[in-house]
């Protein structure tokens, strides 16, 4: 009888060890990558595709980098500065999710710059999606919906 309670005991001790003995689930995914813009007019034709390197900085700033123009736009020809936040809010989906802004303007010294701002969210799917406005020059004033990716 000792040896069936002992032995029942360590069955026991066994099986609870293995409920709740450690975490099988990673940390969410940042905002941390290589992303695909498409921006997109109302019609649905692209206004403007860029490929960009995002980090989070200190706080909600994020570092930009190797940012390139990936369709034409006579908006865009020149040097462009750009900056963003995010916000990581919560986690779904595996991914940190919550708003997201970002500036994209020429450098040209005028008065007039034309500036492109993203406004959006990062979802469950790991994607950041919203509504961009472009003003400055004429011809340069418009707006529409933005897809970003990282490619997998």
């Amino acid at each position: 009888m000792k040896r069936i309670g002992v032995t029942s005991l360590v069955l026991l001790t066994i099986a609870l060890s293995a409920c709740g003995g450690g975490s099988s689930s990673s940390a969410p995914k940042s905002i941390n990558g290589f992303w695909t813009a498409d921006l997109q007019n109302p019609d649905g034709s692209h206004a403007l595709v860029f490929n960009a390197n995002l980090a989070q900085g200190s706080g909600a700033a994020l570092t930009i980098s190797n940012f390139a123009i990936m369709s034409p736009s006579p908006c865009f020809v020149s040097t462009t500065s750009q900056s963003g936040t995010f916000t990581a809010t919560g986690n779904s989906g595996g991914f940190q999710t919550g708003p997201f802004t970002m500036t994209v303007s020429t450098i040209l010294d005028t008065e007039v710059e034309n500036v492109a701002t993203l406004t959006g969210t990062r979802d469950s799917n790991g994607r950041i999606s919203g509504n961009w406005t472009l003003t400055g020059f004429a011809g340069c004033n418009s707006g529409g919906t933005f897809l970003m990716t990282l490619p997998q």
